[in-house]
């Protein structure tokens, strides 16, 4: 199918060049801009007559857009929205965005995006992404036949993000609706790193559901079996990648919300296979050890001083500990030292040997012998207040989707063996925080250092206004995934991820009063550059890199996509190049099959190898 249009990149200065006319123009939302196509514009691409007279400026848009938003009586209507101009605009949907971005980040991402994912198959729409079902083809083949259907071709993708919807936030198994998590995610990438909104590709992967809500409503859009489990799952997700290999060869494979046990064998098995990483484990683990790094450092102490009680030591919680346990050890620690630095609860309690763990627990299990003075519950379990009281935590981390279980005497008595406890109640959507920061700064005496995981008021107490860090893994997985892919890491490291940490802990501001332990979400992009430079550079010291930069900070800005209308190119045909062209006007443009709408928008940047 011949191209219809496509964007290139040429020195920093980006042109669209448009093949159709008419409706089918005001029909893609990449190159629909409405009332800002100019007078000239609207004849070469023959509008005229389909647009009312005005003439704006994409300023002008963002106003009349925000004056709607603000209109909108709930969050999900708000969603809603943006929803729909995305779909009829997409340029401008990124500019609004990026304007009011703190105010709308809750908004398309967490915590609305929950509810959103609750109700995709009562919602009628325009399908975004790709819907990659195990009865439809579970073979490679198969699924690079239905990546090719998006148009992208194989140099056209940087980052693929997918999710088979079984552990959604704080919400669980939602089948197909799992899609708009990917999407959301796509959205944050080109909000928060400048990706390319046509080069971020978002899967759902659908093999069937656990949730019987979904499975008995007449109106849902998935599969209407129970989950695939076992070896025909194993083989899916085999199948998966490797089509995505043979059709994205350089992308990112980002794997989103899958369920505990297989996000982790997953990340196992293909972390050093393919250029893949996974957002709940380690984007989680990165931001709340850039948490936990800026408290410490306002405390003046290392964490590798710390003793950290994890409440949720699921697929996030193991994480964290893996992460800040590898830190520990640079900071001087020997491995078994530092595994003894933490106490993690499941669903029965403290994790000891004997009890009943999940293979990827087992290293945090503490001795059941030290346990002999303890007092369990009726069950045989230890609590979050036994660990508590014995432990005298001075990082309390929850994971658990748990509301209320940072209670008051809880934290009252962390708060008799700490002078400044750090509390991390990372749990989404709101309903499910452990604790509030209010609460938290009574409960202390306004001494606690917090970061939640979603977004909270400041706290006013004693006359310092404290400003309440969101630990939201939009300060680092965008900026992780710019930084992977503008040395074009083969892999992304456990040592790029610690650069991405440490990153985002250097950016706060230590020693003002009431200052967040975080940056503002309204930093986001000054942010995402910040990290990938430094994920960047850990992949050239650490040999990932295929790509190095001279002047890294200049190039990965100039990496980063602007919701900027284009200059537009009225052309009968797109031309096709070939991904080797030589000619030297042409070097930033690189083309690889003719239904793709995208040209290799990267620019080529100097100082490559």
């Amino acid at each position: 199918m011949p191209r219809q249009f496509q964007f290139r990149n040429e020195d920093g200065h980006e042109t669209v060049q448009i093949a159709v006319r008419g409706r089918q123009v005001l029909a893609r939302p990449m190159l629909n801009r409405g009332s800002a196509f100019t007078t000239e514009q609207r004849d070469a691409l023959g509008l005229r007559g389909l647009i009312p007279p005005a003439v704006n400026s994409i300023d002008d848009q963002v106003r009349r857009c925000y004056g709607q938003f603000q209109m909108q009586p709930t969050n999900l209507a708000k969603y809603v929205y943006l929803n729909t101009l995305q779909d009829l605009n997409e340029i401008l949907f990124h500019r609004l965005v990026a304007e009011h971005l703190e105010e709308m980040m809750p908004i398309i991402y967490t915590p609305t995006v929950g509810e959103a994912i609750q109700q995709f198959s009562s919602t009628f729409d325009r399908q975004r992404g790709i819907y990659l079902s195990i009865e439809d083809g579970a073979d490679a083949e198969s699924i690079a036949t239905a990546l090719a259907a998006y148009g992208n071709g194989p140099d056209d993708v940087d980052i693929v993000v997918v999710t088979d919807s079984e552990g959604i936030l704080g919400i669980g198994d939602q089948g197909v609706g799992g899609i708009r998590i990917a999407i959301g995610k796509s959205a944050v990438y080109t909000t928060a790193a400048g990706i390319h909104p046509l080069r971020v590709l978002p899967v759902v992967l659908d093999v069937g559901t656990d949730n019987l809500a979904l499975l008995h409503d007449p109106n849902y859009l998935g599969l209407r079996r129970e989950r695939v489990r076992g070896e025909e799952y194993d083989e899916f997700i085999a199948s998966f990648v490797e089509a995505v290999q043979e059709r994205f060869p350089t992308a990112l494979l980002h794997w989103e919300d899958f369920g505990a046990t297989n996000a982790h064998q997953i990340l196992e098995r293909y972390r050093d296979q393919v250029c893949t990483f996974n957002d709940d484990i380690q984007g989680t683990a990165a931001i709340v050890v850039a948490s936990a790094l800026a408290a410490c450092k306002t405390k003046h102490e290392q964490l590798s001083e710390q003793r950290v009680v994890i409440h949720g030591a699921g697929t996030a919680g193991i994480g964290i500990a893996d992460l800040m346990r590898d830190i520990m050890i640079s900071e001087g620690l020997d491995p078994d030292e530092a595994t003894q630095r933490f106490w993690g609860l499941g669903s029965r309690g403290l994790i000891h040997t004997g009890g009943k763990m999940r293979p990827f627990q087992e290293r945090y299990a503490r001795d059941a012998a030290e346990l002999a003075e303890w007092e369990a519950d009726e069950a045989g379990n230890y609590s979050l207040d036994e660990v508590v009281r014995r432990v005298q935590p001075t990082i309390l981390i929850g994971t658990s989707a748990q509301a209320g279980a940072f209670h008051e005497q809880l934290v009252r008595t962390m708060a008799e063996g700490c002078e400044r406890p750090i509390i991390l109640p990372l749990s989404n959507p709101t309903s499910k925080a452990e604790a509030v920061p209010e609460d938290l700064m009574e409960w202390t005496d306004g001494k606690a250092l917090i970061a939640t995981g979603s977004p909270f008021k400041p706290v006013v107490r004693d006359e310092v206004t404290h400003t309440i860090a969101q630990a939201n893994n939009a300060l680092v997985f965008p900026g992780m995934g710019l930084g992977t892919i503008a040395v074009r890491a083969t892999r992304l490291t456990d040592g790029m991820i610690t650069a991405a940490a440490q990153a985002v802990a250097e950016m706060t501001a230590v020693g003002v009063e009431g200052a967040a332990i975080l940056p503002s979400m309204r930093e986001l992009r000054s942010v995402s550059a910040a990290v990938a430079e430094r994920v960047a550079a850990a992949a050239v010291e650490e040999g990932v890199a295929t790509l190095e930069l001279e002047n890294p900070r200049a190039e990965i800005e100039k990496l980063m996509w602007a919701p900027e209308y284009p200059d537009v190119e009225v052309v009968d045909a797109i031309e096709t190049l070939s991904p080797r062209a030589t000619d030297p006007a042409r070097k930033s443009v690189r083309h690889t099959g003719d239904d793709s709408p995208l040209s290799r928008w990267r620019p080529r940047l100097p100082g490559r190898r």
